[in-house]
């Protein structure tokens, strides 16, 4: 099962991934980082970015893969992904702008009616993660309908990154990005698929609040399917969810959880 750390806040989650992600690249220069947008991730990039540059970390070599785009949106978009990738991790962290990549970039704004397009975009972004030597961690939000990625309720556990087309809770959700507006926000995405998210070594999923509570006692606690997609990180045999007390709520088993961690030799990290 997934390893699972309760925190008080997001603060602390930061400390825990930025560490782990900073030890990880003075070890391994070229380092491929997994990255996810939204406001889950944000503490987590704030605190590597502390770290790096606290101790002159270089980190000219890292690459880095974005898990999702929008399908639509220029990539100078303010809310692209493209653009909010660079802006909260790539210039925070110093990274070489050429070495960080999103679904989308081959696409640039190519309307969803340009099928064919679209269609070798996915297989392409794949294949370059492979070139790459694979995500050594791959950092994670979730939706409160357990979606990861935009790899909705439904979507298969075997996927690779492909066009869906976006649930309107999600599009709901993501409506404050975009002016509280719905109609402003996109009905497709290009998005890393689950078996895509499987192939990193590491997997580190971070929930914060009781809105994702539901959602994590599924991912954690409950049957590996397609409708939580999340729960697919059972599967996995380096995975590691950080939430605060507000997510982990509903958890079952969380008195157990807090005793592990708290008894976890030093040197395994996470």
């Amino acid at each position: 099962m997934a390893e699972v750390i309760i925190v008080k806040n997001e603060e602390e989650a930061g400390q825990i991934y930025g560490r782990a992600v900073a030890d990880l690249i003075k070890t391994k220069p070229d380092a491929v980082l997994g990255l996810a947008t939204g406001s889950s991730p944000l503490a987590a990039y704030q605190a590597l970015a502390k770290i790096v540059h606290d101790e002159s970390i270089d980190v000219s070599q890292v690459r880095g893969f974005a898990l999702d785009e929008y399908l639509g949106l220029p990539l100078d978009h303010p809310q692209s992904y493209h653009s909010t990738i660079h802006r909260t991790v790539v210039e925070p962290l110093g990274l070489d702008p050429a070495k960080v990549h999103v679904p989308g970039d081959v696409l640039d704004g190519a309307p969803l009616e340009d099928g064919e397009k679209i269609a070798e975009a996915g297989p392409a972004y794949d294949a370059a993660i492979e070139a790459a030597g694979g995500i050594d961690v791959q950092i994670l939000g979730i939706g409160t309908d357990g979606h990861i990625g935009f790899n909705e309720p439904g979507s298969s556990l075997a996927s690779g990154t492909r066009v869906k087309t976006l649930a309107e809770q999600t599009r709901i959700d993501n409506a404050r990005f975009f002016e509280n507006d719905i109609d402003k926000v996109p009905t497709h995405c290009i998005t890393q698929g689950i078996g895509t998210v499987l192939k990193a070594r590491h997997l580190v999923l971070l929930a914060f609040g009781s809105g994702k509570a539901e959602a994590i006692e599924e991912t954690v606690e409950g049957g590996v399917s397609a409708f939580c997609p999340a729960s697919a990180l059972q599967l996995h045999p380096h995975a590691t969810i950080i939430v605060d007390e507000e997510a982990a709520s509903r958890l079952r088993h969380k008195d157990y959880y807090r005793y592990a961690f708290a008894h976890k030799p030093a040197w395994q990290g996470i």
